[in-house]
């Protein structure tokens, strides 16, 4: 396995306000330059990166700008990070116009894997037809992907009908679509994240670890929470899974290098 870290952790995660009248134009992003998260990156020891879809849009006329900084860096673009609500019928076009662009630019700029998140939470509440809506939708995401020599994975998140267990278990009964678990997220949504791993072991496509403290709800460092990364990682390697594994923390009160060099530094005591 090869470890990368998300640029997120330096400026946490925005979006761009004309995504409110122009959907296609909703992207995520971390606020300042992106780059400026590379040096520390590589210098905590890992070789790779992830970024959100606004971010990686900043380089659209240029990718060669931002290809030559992880060049210099001597990391790879891993993934990008992308959303929708994806259970709305009239927003869905323009949804998929912004996951399909996203693709093609990510692709371009050398990335392997797109990562999904999404499943809007309904002012009224959740429809019963919520989750096949989201489930075609993703099934064609992964399509897209695929076109784009891209390997799709649905995230869970805080925030979206699919939180717990049972919610994954629903949504993965309509889609396809490979799994990115991640593990504050699962365990802040009432799972266990190496059960998860296990009991889609087949969908395995990407990894994504941060620590959990349930008493504070706040994503933490590895090894400053509650969650038995040993175990996870067991899960992860019963698996036979070989690909990356990107450790993300959206926010930290403190220095965002420190916090990569900290969770580098507790990977290297489970061996990694």
């Amino acid at each position: 396995m090869k470890l990368a870290y998300h640029s997120i952790t330096w400026g946490g995660v925005i979006g761009d306000p004309t995504g409110v009248t122009s959907i296609k134009d909703l992207y995520y992003r971390s606020a300042g330059t992106v780059t400026d998260s590379f040096a520390p990156i590589q210098q905590a020891g890992y070789s790779g990166v992830e970024m959100f879809e606004g971010n990686l849009y900043d380089f659209s006329s240029h990718l060669g700008d931002l290809q030559s900084q992880l060049s210099d860096h001597e990391l790879e673009l891993v993934s990008v990070y992308t959303g929708g609500s994806f259970i709305y019928a009239d927003a869905l076009e323009d949804e998929l116009y912004k996951v399909r662009s996203t693709a093609e630019l990510a692709a371009a700029a050398g990335a392997g894997h797109l990562v999904l998140g999404g499943g809007a939470i309904r002012a009224a509440g959740t429809r019963e037809d919520d989750y096949k809506r989201l489930g075609g939708a993703l099934d064609t995401v992964a399509q897209i992907a695929e076109s784009n020599g891209l390997r799709a994975c649905f995230h869970p998140h805080l925030g979206t009908i699919v939180q717990s267990p049972e919610q994954l278990e629903t949504v993965f009964a309509e889609t396809g679509i490979g799994f990115c678990p991640d593990t504050a997220h699962l365990a802040a949504g009432g799972g266990d994240p190496a059960e998860a791993v296990r009991k889609y072991s087949d969908r395995l496509t990407l990894v994504h670890l941060k620590d959990y403290d349930s008493t504070s709800g706040h994503f933490l460092p590895l090894g400053d929470g509650e969650l038995n990364f040993r175990g996870i990682l067991d899960a992860v390697q019963e698996a036979h899974y070989d690909d990356w594994v990107v450790v993300e923390l959206d926010y930290y009160d403190g220095d965002p290098a420190e916090a990569a060099r900290r969770s580098r530094q507790y990977l290297r005591g489970l061996g990694l």
